[in-house]
């Protein structure tokens, strides 16, 4: 486990390798971020099966994460390309500007300094050594501290030197991207003072402590946390009537992929009306599934402990679940009524192959389920063409991240428009995403730049646009290269 003392010594180099960096031009960086990637894709063959060793995950599965990672790695290198996370916007002078003369303003991000990241254990590719937090950071500019989660450790170890190393070869200054291990390391990592922001994926509780750490900080810094999601579906009266079989089956299979063990497994499904019929086929559906164990002990353990606290809330059991560390999937049934008599029943997450079916007599009472629920990651409402719920997915959307209409929550792709956030428990900043092309954003802050002289601004704001990045100017678009 790092040491105190090897934690400060690690991020004292990032510091160093951060001033050294912050300057390089976005070819530049852009090059790092794919040295990275090519580095991580050459070593598929060892780290694969390292995986499979620490987490029980199929080949498949692992081989899909990996490229996912460096995918996101590429895609933010185009963005640093075009200058899109700069967010360079220049305002000439203008003195017939409508309240009065304006001055010449010219405004773009700059990197906020070191980043402390935490990986997750349910994703040793994608949210872990690589995972979005690192990758957006650097691309923002930082350089990236990288707790290891001891789910993974030794896989973590040997990404932490491959990354190290292609950087190195890259010519990126050495310490830009290190890595520490421990508990004690980590508190560390919140509370060094040349850390400027954390990125966490994990529990509620464990992000809960660290961001009220990094709050009470003598100087506070911005902790962007992923913690809990329910993630909670609604099947309307007409899709239920429609394609309720199709929908029970593709649920099952939602919320008991991966285990369960995905931060937008559905762990609720409101529906109309429960039926034997419909209960049947949930039965059938669930007992085709193929238990694996969890991605470690003391997930299973967490999980089993969270599964029999929630049935001693008087659901109604529909599918038992199993034990040990590759438990049998769960199911349970309740209705509206319960849920607003123990709102804990919408609220309390059973991360692993567990979920709820909670039934609703009206449209008056979804609404009132609904609105129980806490903040989300994600919610999803199943419905036929020609429904207009407007009034439903206002609510759902200001309890959540993303609204998703007619698909399943599992699965966050990596793209432009991604929204991978909500409001709190969800996240403890619900104004930003930690997937996706607009996540370096968050490891960055604005500067406008007023009067400047040409040879003094930044070369992003330079009228001559040596850079050739995307920009607005005087309220219209530039795009890379020159075009409008």
């Amino acid at each position: 486990m790092t040491t105190k003392d090897e934690l400060d010594a690690a991020v004292q180099q990032a510091q160093v390798a951060f001033l050294a960096a912050r300057g390089a031009e976005p070819d530049t960086r852009a090059g790092w971020l794919e040295a990275i990637a090519d580095g991580l894709d050459a070593a598929a063959g060892e780290l694969v099966p390292l995986a499979q060793a620490e987490t029980h995950l199929a080949e498949g599965r692992l081989q899909g994460e990996l490229k996912r990672t460096t995918f996101q790695l590429r895609l933010f290198a185009q963005e640093v390309r075009r200058g899109e996370i700069l967010d360079a916007t220049i305002d000439h002078a203008d003195e017939s500007w409508g309240m009065g003369p304006r001055p010449d303003l010219r405004r773009m991000n700059v990197p906020l300094g070191v980043v402390g990241v935490f990986g997750a254990s349910n994703f040793p590719f994608a949210f872990s050594v690589m995972g979005g937090d690192s990758a957006s950071a650097l691309a923002g500019g930082c350089a990236v501290v990288h707790k290891i989660h001891e789910a993974h450790l030794q896989l973590g170890l040997r990404t932490a030197e491959i990354v190290v190393t292609a950087l190195a070869q890259a010519g990126a200054p050495a310490g830009l991207f290190g890595a520490v291990t421990g508990r004690d390391a980590g508190e560390a990592l919140v509370d060094h003072p040349l850390t400027t922001a954390v990125g966490f994926t994990g529990s509620t509780r464990v992000g809960r402590i660290l961001a009220d750490r990094a709050a009470a900080r003598p100087e506070p810094i911005p902790f962007y946390g992923e913690l809990g999601s329910i993630n909670p579906v609604v099947v309307t009266s007409q899709a239920w009537a429609a394609r309720r079989d199709e929908i029970l089956t593709a649920y099952v299979g939602s919320y008991t992929l991966g285990m369960g063990q995905f931060c937008t497994k559905p762990g609720i499904l409101f529906v109309p009306q429960l039926d034997e019929d419909s209960t049947q086929v949930l039965r059938e559906t669930v007992a085709g599934t193929d238990p694996s164990p969890m991605l470690t002990t003391g997930l299973a353990e967490g999980f089993l402990h969270a599964r029999s606290a929630m049935a001693q809330r008087g659901l109604t059991e529909i599918v038992p679940g199993g034990q040990g560390e590759a438990p049998a999937p769960a199911l349970f049934a309740t209705t509206v009524d319960a849920a607003v008599q123990d709102p804990a029943i919408v609220r309390e997450e059973m991360f692993g192959p567990a979920s709820i079916v909670i039934s609703y007599r009206d449209e008056a009472e979804l609404t009132r389920g609904v609105e129980l629920l806490e903040g989300q990651l994600t919610t999803t409402v199943h419905a036929e063409p020609g429904e207009q719920l407007d009034e439903l997915v206002d609510v759902l959307a200001a309890r959540s991240g993303r609204v998703i209409w007619n698909s399943w929550p599992t699965g966050v792709t990596v793209s432009y428009a991604q929204q991978h956030g909500g409001p709190y428990p969800a996240t403890t900043a619900p104004g930003t995403t930690s997937v996706g092309t607009a996540a370096a954003r968050r490891f960055m802050r604005p500067v406008s730049y007023q009067g400047f002289p040409e040879s003094s601004l930044p070369a992003a704001l330079r009228e001559d646009n040596p850079l050739a990045i995307s920009r607005r100017v005087d309220g219209e678009w530039q795009l890379a290269g020159g075009a409008k």
